[in-house]
């Protein structure tokens, strides 16, 4: 896929830290949305909104055909919340019972429990507090899958659907379900787990410069493939997506080249090869 007329007008990272999260408070629309946010919505809020403050999109008149292209990470769920429902949800014998898991087991955690662990809330959450009313598309966190998002966007760019396009990916690693998966498989115990965000801010280039936008660079090809190896498909289902954007946003911010192949976290089956270049006309 050629897209050299496209160009990456703004950027943005986040990352979560236990003892320093990010706060999510400055880009909610309202403050009451946030008892409904998990980590994932969180982190996701907050690399949208840099990247459109950057982009100088910020403004809900700014972005009348925005498309949001967002490669999310897997449930969010944790382990005392599981064994609580289990524990309630079984029968006399100890099997399960969905009229007891329907009535007793959720109810042994907090009701709004279901709006964090949704895998559209994040997709919600920007759409909502940033005025997005576009075209979407959301996948699970892989490489392939974020490439499949980048290429959808870029397509959608290039027919004229969307006037811009807030591509990212975000994933809450550290949590039960994410730690359950990746100690039964020996590739992903040498992984490194992070909570994190990116955004990249796409357009056309008449149309960045009409409204008067830093270009920071343009796109040469995309492309996508993953091999049929079955283990090393599993391996790259929790990592990648974020990674990948988190990387570009680096690369770009120091004026780099955006021109390798991107395999993700050092497994073989998945690649995506990139190109970008630089082009700082500020």
């Amino acid at each position: 896929m050629s897209v050299d007329d496209l160009v990456i007008t703004a950027t943005s990272s986040v990352h979560w830290r236990t003892d320093d999260p990010p706060d999510v408070l400055p880009w909610l629309e309202s403050r009451k949305s946030r008892k409904f946010m998990g980590k994932q919505d969180q982190l996701a809020v907050i690399a949208a909104g840099q990247a459109l403050a950057a982009a100088g999109l910020r403004a809900p008149e700014a972005r009348p055909a925005m498309g949001l292209y967002l490669t999310i990470g897997h449930i969010p769920f944790m382990r005392e919340d599981i064994d609580a429902i289990a524990g309630e949800s079984v029968d006399a014998a100890g099997a399960f019972d969905i009229q007891r898991f329907a009535t007793e087991g959720v109810a042994q955690v907090n009701p709004l429990l279901t709006f964090r662990c949704l895998p559209n809330m994040p997709a919600y959450h920007v759409s909502q507090n940033f005025g997005l009313r576009g075209r979407y598309a959301l996948a699970y966190p892989g490489v392939a899958q974020a490439a499949c998002n980048l290429m959808h966007a870029l397509d959608d760019l290039r027919g004229g659907r969307v006037a811009q396009a807030l591509v990212g990916g975000v994933a809450d690693q550290h949590n039960f379900l994410v730690g359950f998966h990746f100690e039964r498989n020996a590739q992903r115990r040498l992984l490194v787990r992070e909570d994190k965000a990116a955004m990249l801010v796409i357009e056309h280039r008449e149309g960045a410069r009409a409204r008067g936008a830093r270009v920071l660079g343009r796109w040469g090809r995309v492309q996508a493939s993953l091999s049929s190896a079955a283990d090393a498909a599993m391996a790259l289902q929790h990592v990648g997506a974020a990674d990948l954007f988190a990387w570009a946003h680096a690369q770009v911010q120091r004026g780099d080249a955006l021109q390798r192949e991107f395999v993700a976290q050092g497994l073989e089956g998945a690649r995506v090869l990139a190109e970008f270049v630089p082009e700082d006309d500020a």
